[in-house]
């Protein structure tokens, strides 16, 4: 006998029990809707809608329930449904008919609401936690190579110098946003919707602030149509994890590229590297490329919770059972990434040398010799061209600025002197620019010091 189906002359057809049930995914929740349930339970008791005693019961069945799931001493039961029918139906089989009071004023509809938003506060801080030691390990990569030169590229073409310490930490600033972004959407769904009822509220002298303070929360929802259809707090996080695949995704990229043959920057450790089927030469860097793939689940479990709810009249409606699958798959795949592209970074060899030798070529100084022209008096735009024309005639000798000689210069303008050399040279070009969180050696350390101070 269905809990609901007092109303029903017959039974649930086969195939609809399939179709409806939630319980092979929403078992997940089976923590939170207990833990939500004993919030509730005790609430019920201190108000007297219960008796404290039949309260008492209910808690420790409850916790009796928890600790053999966590065992994995219960099998759930598709013919309940979903988690909170379950976990009912056990309560009610093990105190008896004390357990059928346990829903007194509260809705599946709130319910289910409020355990994902208890699943999603967890979740979060779990990933900031992943996020934080990948943040961590950016820093101390940036650390050891603020003396290794590379090339900058602007539509990948060399562009300028750098040093790999900076281009490292302008990963560190987007994953800094993104933990930001985790932060706002911790804040903004840690409001309870319990006692919200199906969508009007409840007759019961409830006390919602009770059983949300005892959960963690910092407030309670203030429209009960809006707390049981409310999902942006599942949408905000899924567009987080969206941009933060994103991030993961742009980064992996660069170490596939990094790592050819052609460029040679950086070695991936063999654990993090897989082997060809038919090719014995083969160092795939597979993990970065499944990252990379990723991305494209996690924004396709966006774009799936956004249709879902783009339609729904209020209040709840049963399409909504479709958001947990794409929270979860979300939740899985982004602490997956993190969890190993924190290792593979950790472990990667930076080949200096490499690096040293393309931040050299690609006339990647010529900004730096346009701006000494610059300093010198000639209008910048006229620099500019001259320089353009020095680097044509260089690629068709087949060599950089730093090989025509002094006096070739001259013959081309009076303004170039000994110290030419020094302003265009690769360390020096680096160096010079000393705008604040710009790319010298100097301000990148600055840089790492205030991102660990914005991580403590």
């Amino acid at each position: 006998m269905k809990l609901w189906g007092g109303r029903f002359e017959k039974t649930t057809d086969a195939l609809v029990e399939d179709f409806h049930s939630s319980i092979s995914f929403d078992q997940r929740l089976y923590k939170q809707d207990i833990l939500g349930s004993v919030a509730h339970a005790r609430m019920l008791g201190s108000v007297g809608v219960i008796s404290e005693e039949e309260a008492n019961r209910m808690i420790n069945g409850l916790m009796a329930i928890l600790e053999d799931i966590q065992a994995g001493n219960v099998e759930f039961e598709i013919g309940a449904e979903d988690i909170h029918m379950n976990i009912e139906k056990l309560l009610t089989e093990r105190i008896g008919p004390v357990g059928k009071k346990l829903h007194t004023g509260r809705s599946r509809n709130d319910q289910v609401a409020l355990d994902l938003r208890l699943y999603l506060r967890s979740e979060i801080d779990e990933t900031k936690i992943l996020l934080e030691e990948l943040v961590n390990t950016l820093l101390n990569i940036s650390e050891e190579h603020l003396e290794t030169w590379m090339p900058g590229y602007t539509h990948m073409q060399k562009a300028q110098p750098i040093t790999f310490a900076h281009h490292m930490m302008a990963y560190v600033q987007m994953f800094l946003r993104d933990l930001d972004r985790l932060k706002d959407t911790r804040k903004r769904l840690n409001i309870s919707p319990l006692g919200s009822g199906a969508m009007a509220g409840t007759t019961f002298p409830l006390d919602r602030m009770q059983a949300a303070l005892e959960l963690g929360f910092d407030g309670v929802t203030l429209n009960s149509l809006d707390g049981v259809s409310d999902r942006d707090f599942a949408l905000e996080f899924l567009a987080t994890a969206s941009i933060m695949m994103m991030h993961l995704s742009r980064m992996c990229e660069e170490l596939v590229i990094w790592s050819t043959g052609e460029f040679q920057f950086i070695t991936m450790d063999d654990g993090y590297s897989t082997g060809s089927s038919i090719m014995p030469q083969k160092k795939n860097p597979d993990v970065a490329e499944l990252v990379r793939g990723k991305t494209g689940r996690v924004y396709g479990d966006l774009v799936a919770l956004l249709t879902v709810m783009k339609g729904l009249p209020l209040a709840y409606n049963k399409d909504m059972q479709e958001d947990k699958e794409q929270v979860f798959d979300a939740v899985d795949t982004i602490q997956k990434c993190l969890l190993v592209v924190e290792p593979m970074l950790r472990t990667m060899v930076v080949n200096r040398e490499a690096m040293a030798r393309g931040a050299k070529g690609g006339f990647t100084n010529a900004t730096d010799l346009a701006d000494y022209m610059a300093k010198k008096g000639v209008p910048f735009r006229e620099a500019h061209e001259l320089v353009g024309r020095i680097v044509l005639h260089c690629s068709k000798k087949g060599i950089g600025l730093e090989d025509m000689g002094l006096s070739e210069y001259q013959g081309i303008s009076p303004i170039f002197e000994e110290d030419l050399f020094g302003a265009i040279g690769i360390e020096h070009c680096v160096r010079a620019r000393k705008i604040t969180g710009g790319p010298s050696p100097e301000t990148v350390a600055e840089g790492i010091r205030v991102s660990r101070d914005g991580l403590v």
